[in-house]
């Protein structure tokens, strides 16, 4: 792959020659938002329903976006054309900028634009997949809506991060974060599913809310499936007949072992295989997908 082209201080440049300034509060604070999608077969899925949620994540923030939605949305799509990849990974982040000092105070800062492309990246390893995944409760804790709102897909992702590091020092390949008052919230980086005989339940506090999560209750309605959205306890997931992990970055993964104990069988079970094929099905289909492609003529 030739190298990556990047939209950065308002125009499109190669990796190497992207830059923002030391000085931007999202380097000195974690001061920004982002967002991701994926693009399936030239065809961004769900781009509205991503749209949607990074506007309000910048409402939350005081944080404007420098750009209009409309033309947002064209330079999403130029930037998964000019990196000539049909399956992708897009990210598009707004910094709240610089004002030229090294403080807190945000007055003056120009909001930064970015807009990354990369061939779309699996989150676990196909063994991994086909085994499913070792997880591990992390000590560190979902700071709540009172500290931090997870419904805000902020730069501030350091108790993920800190999670992830808990878990990957312990052998486990993802950590399970609970709240303060020991509900389960969410993987590193992915919502939650715990499933009883032909029911699902997902956490409902604290939570980042998933497209993909979205995605797979529309899905679980369809296939006839119970769907509720709850308090979940450990003991829930810890006596599941299966569990799966969901993202965009990652599609949906099955858990197998929790805290050194089997989910179910200890293998991937039906129902992840089901709504994992489901969902496979949908992002191919090109439903809810705007392509960035123009479609091939017949005789082209």
């Amino acid at each position: 792959m030739s190298e990556p082209i990047i939209y950065v201080n308002g125009t499109f440049v190669p990796e190497s020659k992207a830059t923002i300034s030391v000085l931007d509060h999202a380097v000195l604070y974690g001061d920004g938002v982002f967002e991701t999608a994926l693009a399936w077969d030239g065809s961004i899925f769900k781009l509205d329903e991503h749209l949607n949620r990074f506007y309000k994540s910048l409402h939350a923030l005081s944080l404007k976006c420098p750009v209009s939605r409309e033309d947002l949305v064209a330079l999403i799509v130029e930037a998964v054309k000019l990196n000539n990849v049909r399956n992708a990974y897009i990210k598009w982040i707004v910094t709240r900028g610089s004002n030229g000092k090294p403080l807190m105070e945000p007055s003056g800062c120009i909001q930064n634009l970015i807009i990354l492309v990369q061939p779309y990246m699996y989150m676990a390893a196909k063994e991994r997949i086909e085994s499913g995944l070792r997880v591990k409760t992390a000590a560190v804790r979902r700071p709540s809506g009172q500290v931090l709102d997870a419904h805000i897909k902020s730069l501030n992702y350091l108790n993920l991060v800190l999670a992830k590091l808990e878990a990957k020092a312990a052998g486990a390949d993802e950590a399970l974060l609970l709240d303060s008052y020991g509900r389960v919230c969410e993987a590193h980086g992915y919502n939650v599913f715990v499933v009883h005989g032909r029911s699902l339940q997902t956490p409902r506090h604290d939570i980042l809310a998933g497209i993909t999560r979205q995605s797979v209750i529309e899905l679980a309605e369809e296939l006839k499936l119970t769907v509720e959205s709850t308090d979940l306890e450990l003991y829930d997931a810890y006596t599941a007949e299966e569990m799966f992990f969901c993202s965009t970055a990652g599609g949906l993964l099955p858990v197998t072992e929790l805290d050194g104990r089997s989910i179910g069988t200890g293998r991937p079970g039906p129902i992840f295989r089901e709504m994992s094929k489901a969902h496979l099905d949908l992002i191919a289909s090109g439903r809810h997908g705007i392509p960035v492609y123009d479609p091939i003529r017949a005789g082209d």
